[in-house]
């Protein structure tokens, strides 16, 4: 049992409060994933720049590496420490140059893109969302997992997001049969794997069918047939916002929808304290039916 929450904003005067609105739902689904939590956050991005955030045991090792970060590469990226997460901008021709150097140092990429950043860690979600002051953060969308380890280790590589693309992340409640096939079948295509997480193969599935020209939308869609098992998936891309249940729809999910937000949780607890809700629609995501949103 995990719990998921996501918001997708849709007036803009509103994105100051995605940190806030994000990390009320989180803490509510706590009981439903008290080993560990997560979120990913979308906010401003700057042109030609990608962020990576970059993790380490090690608090102290981060303005070290990031400082000689700076001398590898030749300039002063501009970078933001909260707590045991760095994230580092760097010109966009220099993003595998900075991931090896920060990998060498003994950093652990935990995901990169124009606008995207996670943050994970083991603890209960109230701790972990005000260990990386997720309240004051602001975006245009966000989701957030609360896990409840029953196949794995209770780890920060373990915990959700898992992202395996630019600018793409996937929290996910349930269980894949498959996934170690559908691996096997992915690193054949090119695709790397920190975790033998089953979520993480979920959200791989998804980073290979977009690079191969598919939309967020057709990927889920064709995840329908590929993967195995039972789960609902809530997807993070730079511009869009996804939530998808197996045909048999057995993990709780509701939704709700306003002129202003689009809103995901385990339960309707977590969307109870969202500004509206009271004149919200309010529905329950069909089985098997992709709900996509997405920015212009």
């Amino acid at each position: 049992m995990c719990g998921i929450v996501g918001l997708f904003i849709k007036a803009p005067e509103l994105e100051q409060d995605l940190g806030r609105l994000l990390s009320a739902m989180l803490e509510t689904m706590s009981d439903r994933g008290p080993d560990s939590a997560g979120f990913a956050i979308y906010g401003a991005d700057k042109a030609d720049l990608v962020k990576l955030t970059l993790s380490h045991s090690d608090p102290a090792a981060l303005e070290r590496v990031a400082g000689a970060l700076d001398t590898h590469l030749g300039y002063p990226a501009e970078r933001t420490i909260r707590s045991n997460h760095l994230i580092v901008s760097v010109r966009r021709a220099d993003e595998e140059r900075a991931r090896a150097f920060a990998t060498g140092a003994g950093l652990r990429v935990v995901g990169a893109g124009k606008r995207m950043e996670i943050f994970k860690e083991v603890g209960l979600p109230i701790q972990v969302a005000e260990q990386f002051g997720l309240a004051g953060m602001s975006g245009t969308h966000g989701i957030g997992h609360t896990r409840m380890a029953t196949e794995s280790a209770v780890t920060t590589n373990g915990a959700h997001p898992f992202s395996t693309g630019r600018d793409q992340c996937l929290v996910h409640n349930g269980s894949l049969s498959n996934h170690n096939s559908v691996r096997r079948e992915l690193t054949r295509e090119g695709l790397s794997f920190e975790t033998e997480n089953d979520s993480e193969v979920a959200a791989g599935y998804l980073t290979w069918r977009m690079r191969e020209g598919a939309s967020l939308r057709e990927a889920l869609e064709e995840s329908l047939k590929a993967l195995d098992g039972f789960y609902t998936f809530v997807v993070g891309t730079e511009n869009g916002f996804a939530v998808l249940r197996d045909p048999v729809s057995c993990k709780p999910a509701v939704m709700a929808e306003t002129r202003d937000y689009v809103a995901f949780g385990s339960e309707y607890r977590a969307l109870a304290g969202l500004p509206g809700i009271e004149s919200a629609h309010i529905f329950e995501p069909e089985p098997a039916k992709v709900y996509a949103w997405e920015r212009a």
